[in-house]
């Protein structure tokens, strides 16, 4: 069996484990077989595949992964659109009761009712967004 296939086979594997730990290590390890492969295909002897091989692994290993760590242990966004809006405070501007009102968030207006439909809020009270439906953000009144 040709070198470049053996190559290409340990990147394979070496891609499988990446899947199966999400540990960013076996990926830039694949890769570097991957080159370690291009260049046995070329035609170069064993000590530079296994240069190439150790090479490409020191550079993804030293550069690459620092970047894949603090991409996957980065802080969870809040959320995005109006899911962003769940916790959030508003501001009554009409009364919220079980037949509607309107809230103000930040400089938007929306459709509002109570989270409790037994409740009435009045004009001018602090209230939190508990959900989104449809365009209507379902409120409780704030403390």
């Amino acid at each position: 069996m040709d070198p470049w296939v053996l190559w290409l086979i340990l990147a394979m594997l070496l891609g499988a484990i990446e899947i199966a730990t999400l540990t960013a290590a076996f990926g830039l390890l694949g890769g570097a077989a991957l080159v370690a492969s291009l260049v046995a295909a070329v035609g170069l002897p064993p000590v530079l595949q296994l240069l190439a091989f150790a090479l490409a692994a020191a550079a993804g290993l030293v550069l690459g992964r620092p970047l894949a760590q603090r991409h996957l242990l980065a802080p969870r966004q809040d959320g995005f659109g109006i899911d962003a809006l769940v916790g959030r405070s508003a501001e009554t501007v009409t009364e919220v009761s079980g037949h509607g009102g309107r809230i103000r968030i930040d400089n938007d207006e929306w459709t509002a009712r109570p989270y409790d439909d037994s409740l009435v809020i009045p004009a001018g009270s602090t209230v939190h967004v508990m959900e989104i439906r449809g365009a209507t953000a379902l409120v409780y009144p704030g403390e």
